[in-house]
């Protein structure tokens, strides 16, 4: 792909990438503080992305408060923000070059029928959820029309090591199948879009959430088919709530406030496997993070799926 400027680097870098869908939560907290933490404990860059490429679903101003919250935590990030609405010129180039190649093909089933294959018995559910039965895979039925663009997948292991979690592998076909890349109402899929974005930053380092582990194989993948560095990945814990559910938009988890920046930094950092010493633990956010780089050890973050964590 000709926009890939930093495919190699000779040094670290990590990114935080939340959607401008509402204010960041303690659950993004953890993500973007363990990000952070992992690159400059390295002596590498931390990068935000925006990504803001499902309109339907993002609330005006979110961006902007989200950098806010940010910099009021002193996560400040090195060079521009990437703002993935300004980047469809390379996902639709990527687009292209899987279609050439004969990785990709339209596809008519709409998400009613997706959904509707939950309940049929011969259909399997894989980590991702209902696995596609390959209707349009061999051309389009009759009956039906272009909507969706998928991925043809290969009947292979995809494996890495995660730096958290340890070693993980999938059978693509069986357990994943063929994913979407471009959505029926024309939008780029989030898989897609990812994987270019995360290269053409030369992201060296992926660390945020548990929820997001499975995602990772069709991001390998797709990193295979379309010649792109695969950088290194960890899958932090979930934050959940009472009921047990994932600290989420979703869930009405509520947002951070600024005015509690020290105290919500110190409950991220004892998340990660962190205890800050008395000394510092009711210091300033700059204090606390400046001793958080410097105690950082990725093996002390909790391997588990999920830990209890309150939402206020």
């Amino acid at each position: 792909m000709k926009a890939v400027p930093h495919q190699i680097q000779s040094h670290p870098r990590g990114r935080f990438a939340p959607s401008p869908t509402g204010p960041l939560h303690f659950g993004s907290l953890v993500s973007a503080v363990g990000s952070y933490l992992q690159a400059k404990s390295q002596g590498g860059e931390w990068l935000v992305r925006i990504e803001d490429l499902d309109p339907p679903r993002e609330i005006p101003g979110a961006a902007d408060q989200i950098l806010r919250t940010l910099e009021a935590f002193h996560l400040h990030w090195d060079g521009p923000v990437l703002y993935q609405s300004q980047r469809t010129e390379d996902y639709e180039e990527a687009l292209n070059q899987l279609a050439t190649a004969g990785h990709s093909f339209p596809c008519g089933c709409s998400r009613k029928t997706i959904s509707g294959l939950v309940s049929n018995p011969d259909v399997k559910t894989g980590p991702l959820g209902p696995i596609y039965p390959g209707t349009c895979r061999n051309g389009l039925p009759a009956t039906m029309t272009a909507r969706a663009t998928r991925l043809r997948v290969a009947e292979k292991p995809v494996q890495f090591t995660d730096l958290v979690q340890g070693a993980m592998s999938v059978q693509l076909e069986r357990d994943i199948g063929d994913f979407v890349i471009k959505r029926a109402d024309g939008l780029y899929a989030y898989h897609l879009a990812v994987v270019v974005d995360d290269a053409y930053q030369g992201i060296t380092q992926i660390v945020r959430g548990m929820d997001l582990l499975e995602a990772t194989f069709p991001h390998l993948y797709l990193q295979e088919l379309l010649d792109l560095a695969t950088p290194q990945y960890a899958h932090l814990p979930i934050a959940v709530n009472q009921q047990g559910e994932k600290l989420s938009k979703q869930t009405h988890a509520s947002p951070i406030s600024p005015d509690q920046a020290g105290l919500m930094l110190a409950r991220a950092l004892s998340f990660l496997g962190l205890s800050p010493d008395t000394g510092v633990l009711y210091e300033d956010p700059e204090t606390l993070l400046g001793w958080a780089v410097a105690n950082w050890d990725l093996s002390r973050v909790p391997r588990v799926p999920a830990i209890l964590a309150d939402s206020h």
